[in-house]
Parts: structure tokens; C-alpha cells; sequence
């Protein structure tokens, strides 16, 4: 993909953006062992943040300063099921507790090759549970939270919305995808394997998607609650919001999954962001056309948590908050 077709604001962001193979175990091993010892962005002010250790999970806990709002995200990060650590997104959840008054929690869950499915889905429901029965503590009501992930997080969000609702019970009070990973048979579809994709390919996805699943992607069968877009049955799923780029690998499989739960009546936002790249909100934090995009989310959030909050005053806080970390 040619440098002229991403949008100007986010050109000089992935000018040197590298095609990261990804597809490579010792390059996936290296990777995650280089994110252990490299700093990441600083959080910024005005969020405490502590870490616990679950069963077989970890929970990332960031606590704005004053009053909380009562309300609580459970967050999950990206990497492809591969790669990554909730520390990556530091700034990101800091943002959100800080600009909501939300209590963030972020998953620690582990990752293919080393552990298949269902770990990483077992664990980010692991951390469900311990949020639900840790509410009271946390200063939080439990009908008041909301599941979110950017990537490969944003499809176990997906995958977990849809476990927690069939297993009754509380439920989410609304899901938010950043450009979600949501369908194994995208990898399948030999035609998008000569478009260089910036940062992920659909050669990237294809060993990913196999490595979790421990079995070739787009196959005729998957696990349950393995990959989003397979369930049939999208009725009951809470309130959502989706954010896509549209030269983003994933662009086909987010537009249907959104097109599928308004049929079936679910209240759903579809953000598409015109030649955006995947993960361009994280690797672009400052651009207008990100700022642009995490307002839509705090808006979208506010209105399914039932958060007083002034949008105006949340878009100046964001970019205050974006030069200081």
C-alpha cells in the first residue's frame, strides 16, 4: 500500500512503519520479550495505577483522582492473540479513567502459540467475574460496565459479550471495538495476500488466527466463542460501538458484523475512518482525525454508562492530556 493512499494526518506516523513479521515464532517470541524491558508511554497525571494477579489472568487496575462515576470499563489489549501486555496501553486506559471518571480494567491474558484456545478467552472472562464480584469494593455498579479492546482485543471482546451472555446474569452494559479482530475466514481469502497492509497483513493474520486455534483459520467449524463473526445469532448482545478503517484488513469483516447486529435489532455505531490504516489511534495518538475518533467513543460511552460529562470539555482534557504523557 502506497504511502499517498493513507489520510495526510497520519502519512508521517507510518512513513517508516515497518511490515512486522509476525508470521515468524522467534520474531513473536523476540517481540514479547523486548516489551518487557522497554518503557512505555507515560500514563500522564491524574490516574493511579495497580496490577493484580488473578488465577490464571492479571488485571491492570487505573483509578482516576476524586469522585468516581460509578461506572467501569473492562478493557483488553491488542496483538494479534500473540503479542502484547496491558501495559502497552497505559495511555489509552489512563485517558479513559482519566476523561470519564471510569474505572479501567485491563487484561492480562495469555497468548498463542505457547496457549491455544480458549486461554485468552477463559481469562478475559476470568477477569469478567473478578470485576462483577470485586464491584462493591471497586466502588463500582456492575450493570454499569461496558467491554472494550482494540485489535485482537476487540475480538475477544466480542467473543466475551457473547459468552457472558449466554451464561445469563449481568450483562455488559455496552461493547466498544477499535478495529476489531472479529473473523478467522479472513485470512483464508488468498486475494489480500498481495496487499501490503500497513503494520498487519493478511499473512500476519493467517499464522495468528492459526496459532490460536490450533488448526488452519476459515475452516468449516470453529470453536465457540473462538471468533466473533462466526455466531449466528447476534440477538441479546448489548449496545455497540465499532471503529474501522477503511484500508484496514479488517474493514469487510467489522462492516457485515455491524450490518448483522442492526438487522437483528442491536443498537450499533459503525465509525469508519476514511484511509485510515489498522491501529492508527494508537500509533497516531495526537492526530485530529484520532481526537476525532475517541470523542465519538467517550460519547458512546457516556450515553450507555449514563455519565454526566460535557464533550467539549473531554476534547480539550484529551488533548491535554496527550501533550503531558
Amino acid at each position: 500500500m502506497k504511502l499517498d493512499q493513507i489520510h495526510p494526518e497520519l502519512r508521517q506516523s507510518f512513513k517508516y512503519m515497518p511490515t512486522l513479521p509476525v508470521y515468524n515464532r522467534l520474531f513473536v517470541a523476540f517481540v514479547n520479550a523486548l516489551m518487557k524491558i522497554i518503557p512505555v508511554p507515560k500514563a500522564g497525571p491524574g490516574v493511579a495505577i495497580e496490577s493484580r494477579k488473578l488465577k490464571s489472568a492479571s488485571v491492570r487496575i487505573y483509578r482516576p483522582e476524586g469522585a468516581l462515576s460509578g461506572a467501569a470499563l473492562l478493557w483488553i489489549h491488542g496483538g494479534g492473540l500473540i503479542i502484547g501486555r496491558p501495559e502497552q496501553d497505559d495511555r489509552m486506559c489512563a485517558r479513559l479513567a482519566r476523561d470519564l471518571k471510569l474505572l479501567v480494567v485491563s487484561v492480562g491474558y495469555r497468548l498463542a502459540p505457547r496457549y491455544k484456545y480458549p486461554c485468552a478467552i477463559d481469562d478475559c472472562f476470568e477477569a469478567w467475574q473478578w470485576l462483577q464480584g470485586s464491584a462493591q469494593e471497586l466502588g463500582v455498579d456492575a450493570a454499569r460496565i461496558a467491554v472494550s479492546g482494540q485489535s485482537a482485543g476487540g475480538g475477544l471482546a466480542a467473543c466475551l459479550v457473547q459468552r457472558i451472555h449466554d451464561g445469563g446474569g449481568t450483562q455488559p452494559a455496552a461493547q466498544l471495538l477499535f478495529c476489531p479482530m472479529l473473523d478467522d475466514r479472513t485470512p483464508a481469502r488468498s486475494e489480500l495476500d498481495g496487499i501490503r497492509y500497513p503494520l498487519w497483513t493478511n499473512r500476519s493474520n493467517r499464522s495468528a488466527w492459526g496459532w490460536y486455534l490450533g488448526q488452519a483459520p476459515g475452516g468449516p467449524e470453529v470453536p465457540v466463542y473462538a471468533s466473533a463473526s462466526r455466531r449466528e445469532n447476534l440477538t441479546g448482545l448489548p449496545p455497540t460501538w465499532i471503529s474501522v478503517g477503511d484500508i484496514d484488513l479488517f474493514y469487510d469483516e467489522c462492516r457485515v458484523y455491524a450490518e448483522r447486529l442492526k438487522d437483528v435489532g442491536v443498537p450499533c455505531q459503525l465509525q469508519v475512518v476514511p484511509q485510515a490504516p489498522h491501529g492508527f489511534e494508537s500509533i497516531a495518538p495526537d492526530a485530529p482525525l484520532t481526537r476525532e475518533l475517541l470523542l465519538s467513543a467517550n460519547r458512546f460511552l457516556g450515553e450507555s454508562l449514563r455519565l454526566a460529562f460535557d464533550p467539549g470539555r473531554i476534547a480539550h482534557d484529551s488533548r491535554m492530556s496527550s501533550s503531558t504523557a
